[in-house]
């Protein structure tokens, strides 16, 4: 292989992994199990709520390897996740904002660990969000985990 195809192959390789975003699905309407491999008749691990969102790692036929919001890594059924979008509150008394703009007032205060619902994305990094409640806000990406 000549040196500029060499390049050119390796640049290429850089934009896609560059451009490969975060995939989150979320528990489903029951809560999820997770497994040490990807079959029932591996160890349980661990029960994950339902709402909870979990990164996509890998997905294998009806299996998919997921990330929780600790960096734990283990294996659940497709069918427990839906592509409803949740994310969770990473601080305590986090204030969700009335526009997307750090000098908005505070529509709400969300404790660590509070799930919000995604209802849309905003300029400038941050997302519209609704509380089980009702109430809705804006809220950074950096802020939460699940995007």
């Amino acid at each position: 292989m000549t040196i500029p195809r060499l390049i050119a192959a390796l640049a290429m390789t850089l934009a896609a992994a560059a451009s490969q975003a975060y995939d989150f699905k979320t528990v489903g309407a029951a809560p999820a199990v997770l497994y040490d491999a990807p079959s029932t008749k591996g160890g349980k691990l661990f029960v994950v709520p339902r709402g909870a969102p979990l990164e996509v790692v890998l997905t294998y036929g009806e299996w998919i390897k997921v990330r929780d919001i600790n960096g734990d890594m283990a294996w659940t059924e497709a069918r427990n996740l839906t592509g409803k979008r949740n994310v969770i509150v990473r601080a305590a008394n986090l204030k969700i904002r009335s526009t997307p703009d750090d000098a908005a007032t505070a529509a709400f205060t969300a404790d660590k660990g509070v799930l919000l619902e995604v209802l849309d994305t905003a300029a400038g990094g941050w997302l519209k969000v609704r509380h089980k409640d009702g109430v809705t806000g804006y809220v950074k990406n950096a802020d939460i985990w699940g995007v």
